[in-house]
């Protein structure tokens, strides 16, 4: 069992900057994935940027290039840097584990708002 809370969601204003982390109760290296995604009210959850076990990173592309995902190890974290925000970019932001049985655990979300 994986257990995930995330936090650092906010309000900021448009062009602004928060720094996500997802806190995992397992060591992370032995997770073949960690990813963000996102739900904005009235709109299905979409996936914004994942990190593999192997070092490897990949963002939307509504996000690429002011989102950066990175993990450290020795923390069981994982956090996502998100620069230059849009109002757009308003949602709640969920963390998502997959283990190696491929069992996909998730956290509770924290939300984060963009004024104009």
């Amino acid at each position: 069992q994986v257990q995930l809370v995330e936090s650092g969601g906010g309000l900021v204003q448009a062009g602004g900057s928060l720094r996500l982390s997802c806190a995992a109760s397992v060591n992370i290296f032995s997770l073949i994935t960690m990813a963000w995604y996102r739900q904005a009210p009235g709109k299905q959850r979409e996936w914004v940027a994942s990190s593999s076990r192997g070092g490897s990173t990949n963002y939307a592309g509504s996000v690429k290039g002011r989102f950066t995902i990175s993990r450290d190890n020795a923390k069981n974290t994982v956090y996502l840097r998100m620069n230059k925000l849009k109002p757009e970019d308003t949602a709640v932001y969920l963390c998502k584990a997959t283990s190696y049985d491929r069992h996909d655990y998730w956290g509770p979300g924290t939300q984060v708002t963009v004024s104009s």
